[in-house]
């Protein structure tokens, strides 16, 4: 099921649920029932209970987003530091420029097509990646310079070669969920209660109050949507890509 369905449905769900619940309560509400005699008390508490579930979405979808921004940088920095490696070999002989190159092109090859499928599907990155990657630092590493312009080469490399590991490991600590159960537990229970305070004003006066109480509703289910979606860096619609590969290494097929 598409992720933009989900979002659909769900705002239809809260709007559905204000309205039925508002149609019910109104046909078995009492004639002599006057809506306008809401105790100020449960209007002030409806007030300040929207305002902290208000700051609380707000922070929730603001850590959601900085982790999805952060896995983003995670990938920009370990494709940058694969293509630095595969630049600065160029003072290399060929025949060690070529493996080195190869090792770095057959490491991005696989992350794009196979690792990031994996990290889509079941949160993790893969053994094959890590050993790809183990076998360029063997390549970079192992090679004894010759000259002192390659001694001057290979210091930076073995610096990007860390970078890229740092990068890879800080990707893989990323493709989880960034939000504990119990936040979501205590974001869904909000949203309940939230709700639930604005039937306590006797919502049924008149029809704008109605579209106004679902829209109300529609927006709760929208906000979580979005925390939903920005959980899973890697797997979901509004997700970090592998763009920063493809455009380092465009000889690359995704």
């Amino acid at each position: 099921m598409s992720d933009w369905l989900v979002l659909v449905l769900a705002m239809l769900g809260a709007c559905a649920v204000v309205v039925v619940i508002t149609l019910v309560r109104h046909k078995r509400a009492p004639d002599d029932e006057d809506p306008s005699e809401t105790p100020d008390v449960i209007e002030y508490m409806t007030m300040w209970i929207g305002v902290v579930y208000a700051i609380v979405l707000g922070l929730a979808i603001a850590g959601v987003w900085e982790a999805r921004s952060a896995a983003q940088d995670h990938v920009q920095a370990e494709a940058q530091a694969l293509h630095e490696i595969s630049e600065r070999v160029r003072v290399y002989p060929p025949d060690v420029r070529d493996r080195i190159r190869g090792d770095a092109d057959t490491y991005v090859q696989y992350v794009v097509t196979t690792e990031w499928k994996a990290m889509t599907e079941h949160g993790h990155v893969t053994g094959r990646g890590t050993e790809l990657l183990a076998t360029l630092r063997h390549d970079v590493t192992d090679y004894q310079p010759k000259n002192d312009f390659e001694a001057q080469a290979y210091q930076p490399l073995l610096d990007q070669m860390a970078a890229a590991d740092q990068a890879r490991n800080a990707r893989a600590d990323s493709t989880g969920a960034t939000m504990p159960g119990v936040v979501w537990f205590g974001l869904l229970a909000g949203a309940v209660i939230t709700v639930c305070m604005v039937f306590a004003l006797q919502i049924r006066r008149t029809r704008r109050e109605l579209i106004l109480a679902g829209f109300f509703s529609a927006t709760i289910a929208f906000m979580l949507f979005l925390i939903w979606d920005f959980d899973a860096p890697y797997s979901r619609g509004i997700a970090a890509s592998a763009d920063p590969f493809l455009n380092l290494f465009p000889h690359v097929k995704g």
